[in-house]
Formats: structure tokens, sequence, C-alpha cells
């Protein structure tokens, strides 16, 4: 005796047959697991990136406005602080003018080494009241003969140059720093500026930040802005595209990040370079610590919860040098990503116990600083438009509602107006962007669980005077992860096409041909040669 099953998901009729048959179970097994699972969990999806895209629009907007509102009334850093040239103290004679350290953290840097050292020694300071300290943590025993040559060059010349090394590259660059503020000549400063090895401050760059300090107690830190050169003085960013992208969004981060945190918090995130710490404030906050790999970042939040102010000078620019390669920049967007997510989960509740610090100050520091600036931004970039919203081409059951599709792009826009001669190349930025969050992504959920390449440390590599030389070569790299993605929404561009009416076919076969294009090796992997 036969018999059937009412209750069953699938009729046993569909095992019998032909290839129509087949097919026609394959259809209904797809119907079936998009009723059952995919649709109600795509729809929580969509749900929580849109949640996640209203704070980081309403955050993006807000800062842009300030932005805008400090560029509208001419707001600079002298109206809301005291600064006067330090004529007075020269007059005096040189022991009424601070001493000031110059830290050079480097680690192999033979492209740019002589260049950062030349222009730290020909800061315009009295020359017994500044010590440049060129902290090397190189392991090539070349190089680091080759800079020793260096500093003993500029100390012929009259230059109070101290060239220090270690054993053990213990804590990389915060353990560098850290043992450098050790030395006994330390004790004599007053400020210590510090400079990656490509970076290249003009003369006056000591008489321009130094008054904030001397006539403002309360400012710990001045950071001034980036400006992006190669070794010959042209435009670093105009190397290739992908520098470009790099400008445009560093650029947004000094223009509307670092110049809105300063004005209204005083507080903004430490770049690591071209900026200068009162050595007491410093201190104060704990000195250097290498529990993550963005030491400059936990220093920033420490003197923070002291109560320390940071002011921001975009004023003035430093020369130094975007990565060339894509290997060196995903490597610093890893860094970029996982220090901070990582550094988040050891600080919250050292925000929320402090009592120096005003309620509104930790909300600051907890949700705009760190969960939306630092988190969230990453994980929705890359989770809605490169997997939820290819996914609701193939189940039209889902609707994404059209603002959530294009406010994020809206935005990127409006933030490319940071570079206005960039501002035709949005679109490329757009999509770039989205490539880099699949990394950035990665990087913070390594950070967030404290796990594998959580502490990975790798200098990013600067070629300076090599691009006279070299043309380049071919980085070799994984290529599975941008390759997969790609191949994803390659796919998802064609359902739609085949079978849609959505027209996110458009955006998907750009953003698959982004990722196809880097998945291949083919962005920032020739550097062109200097003409």
């Amino acid at each position: 005796m036969e018999s059937h099953s009412s209750g069953a998901l699938i009729p046993t009729e569909v095992f019998r047959g032909g290839q129509g048959d087949l097919t026609g179970f394959l259809g209904c097994l797809w119907q079936q697991a998009k009723a059952s699972l995919l649709v109600p969990f795509l729809k929580i999806m969509v749900l929580l990136c849109l949640t996640m895209l209203i704070l980081l629009f309403v955050e993006r907007v807000y800062m842009g406005i300030v932005a805008v509102l400090i560029k509208i009334f001419r707001w600079k850093p002298e109206k809301k602080y005291k600064w006067e040239p330090m004529k007075e103290a020269l007059q005096m004679g040189n022991s009424a003018v601070p001493m000031v350290l110059v830290q050079i953290p480097m680690c192999n840097e033979k492209e740019v080494y002589q260049l950062s050292i030349g222009a730290a020694c020909g800061l315009s300071w009295p020359t017994d009241r500044i010590i440049i300290q060129v902290l090397d943590d190189s392991t090539d025993p070349a190089i680091k003969a080759l800079k020793e040559q260096e500093c003993r060059r500029w100390a012929s010349r009259g230059i109070n140059i101290k060239y220090e090394i270690r054993e053990k590259r213990n804590g990389y660059k915060a353990g560098a720093l850290r043992d450098g503020m050790k030395c006994s000549y330390v004790k004599l400063c007053d400020y210590v500026v510090i400079f990656d090895a490509d970076f290249q401050p003009d003369s006056d760059f000591l008489y321009r930040t130094i008054p904030f300090l001397v006539h403002n107690p309360e400012i710990a830190l001045v950071q001034t802005r980036w400006k992006f050169v190669s070794a010959f003085n042209c435009s670093n960013s105009d190397e290739s595209l992908m520098t470009r992208m790099q400008e445009m969004s560093l650029n947004y981060h000094f223009i509307v990040e670092q110049e809105v945190g300063s004005y209204i918090y005083a507080f903004f995130g430490f770049n690591g370079t071209a900026g200068v710490w009162r050595i007491s404030a410093l201190n104060e906050a704990g000195g250097w610590k290498d529990r993550t790999t963005v030491e400059d970042l936990d220093l920033a939040i420490r003197a923070g919860l002291k109560g320390l102010k940071f002011l921001y000078v975009g004023e003035v620019e430093v020369k130094s040098e975007l990565p060339s390669t894509f290997k060196a920049y995903q490597h610093q967007q890893h860094r970029w990503s996982c220090g901070p997510a990582n550094l988040f989960r050891k600080v919250v509740m050292e925000i929320v116990r402090c009592k120096k610090v005003s309620p509104w100050r930790k909300f600051y520091l907890i949700y705009s600083f760190f969960f939306v600036q630092k988190i969230v931004i990453h994980i929705v970039m890359f989770i809605f438009y490169c997997v939820v919203l290819p996914a609701t081409a193939m189940i039209p059951e889902v609707q994404v509602p059209i603002w959530g599709a294009v406010c994020i792009p809206v935005i990127t826009l409006l933030n490319a107006l940071g570079t206005p001669r960039s501002f035709h190349l949005a679109i490329f930025w757009i999509l770039f962007e989205n490539v880099m969050s699949l990394h950035r992504t990665k990087g913070t959920f390594i950070g967030l669980l404290e796990v594998g390449r959580v502490n990975e440390w790798i200098v990013t590599e600067k070629l300076g005077r090599v691009l006279q030389t070299n043309s380049g070569s071919k980085v070799p790299k994984k290529p599975l992860l941008e390759l997969f993605v790609g191949v994803y929404l390659f796919f998802c561009g064609c359902y739609d096409v085949a079978f849609g009416k959505s027209g996110l076919f458009i955006y998907l076969f750009l953003q698959s041909t982004a990722f196809f294009v880097v998945g291949f090796g083919h962005v920032g992997t020739f550097v062109p040669a200097s003409s």
C-alpha cells in the first residue's frame, strides 16, 4: 500500500521523471528555503543595517554642518586660544626659550631616513634648546650604519642629535618612544615633537605650534595636518588612482573629523606624528603603552580622560608620503581598523568609570568617537552595500527603501568636496572604499574579538627616492577574498538582469568590477617613475 503524507515539504513525485522534474524540485527547494530561512534573516539584516545607517548618517551630517560653519565664520585656533610670537623669549636669551625634544622613530626606512633627519635638523630653533632623537629599530645592520653615519654628519655641523638603538624591538613604535623618553637628557625638555620617518616639517614648524602650548597650559597636544608629497616635493597623491583615493579619505579626516573634534570637544585622535605634546601631560596620562597597535590613539584617550585639551592647527602642514602600493595600504588599513576596535574593547569600562570627565564627554567618546566612527562605519559599508543589498536582488520579497540605498553614497559625494580637484573621481572613491571596507570590517572584528592578527604590526612601506629609479613591480598577494566577493556581486547582478526588476545590476556590475580589479592585483602595484 502506497502512502503519501500531506505534510511533506516536497512531493515525492518530483523525484520521478526527467530533467523537468529535477528543475521543478530545485525551484521548489529554493522557494521553501527563501520563505523559511533567507527572507526572515535578510529582513533582520536589513533592519540592523538601516539602523546603523541612520546612526552614521546623523553623525556625518552633524559633523559636516559644524565643519561648514567653521569655514563660514572663519574660526581659527588663534581666536579661541592665545597665540603670540616668541620674540620676547628670544630677546630675553635662549634660556627663556622652551627646551624641545624631536623624536623620529624608524625601522629600516632606507629610502626616506635622510629626508626626515634633514628636515628635523633644519627646524628653526635655538640650537642649544632643541634635541633631535633618532630612535632606530632597524633590523638591517647596513641600514643602521647608514643612519648612524647620517646622525654623525649632522652632529659635526653643530646639531644636538642623538642616535638611540635597542637590542629588542619590544612594543614596536610605542616601545621605541617609551624607551626614548627614559633617556636622561629628556628631563631637560618641556615639549616633545614626533615625526614618522617619511615626515618633513617646514623650518618654521616649532614657531607656529609651540606658542599655543606656552600660552595655554590647559592644552596637552597640538596636532598639525599632513601634506602628501614624494621625495621630489611633487604631489605623492598623483602617483596613481589609489593614492588619489587615499588623499580624499585623509582630507575628510583632517578637514572634518579633526577640525570638528578640536572645536567642539577639544579632543580627537592623535595621529601619531606631526604633533607636539607637553611632556608633563604625556607623563600624566601614563606615557606610551603597547597594549594595542594604535599607541597614539591609546595615549590620546588616556589624556582625554584626564581632562586635558587637544588643538588641531590645520594651517600648519607637514610633508609626508602616502603608501604607493596596495599591499602597504592594506597593512596600514588593517592596523587602523583593528587597533581602534581592540582599544575600544580595552578602554570602554575605563571611560565609564572615569570621574574626571562629564557624562556628555563619556557619551561622545563611547558612542560617537568609537562606536560610530571606528566600528559602525566599517561594518555597515561592507555588510550592507556588499552583502545585504546585493542579496535583495535575488530575494525580491525583501525591499530596501531608496533612502537606505543612497544615503551613504550621497554623504560620500559631499565629503568629496573636501578635495575639490578630485570630485570627478567620487564614484571611483565610493567603489574603492567599498572594496577596502572588506579589509576594514575584517580588521574590526579581529580587534573586537582579539583574535588572529590583532597585534600584527607591519611598517608601512614608503618608497621615497626609489621612485627615481624603479618603476615598481607587481606585489604577490592572495586575492581570494576580493575575488569571492566580486563573483558574488557579479552573480547577483546577472540574476537581477535575468529575473529582477530592481535595477541594482548597474551598481552590482560596477562594484564587482572594482573587486576584480583589486583582486587580480591591478591597483597600487605599479609605481610610475618620476619624470
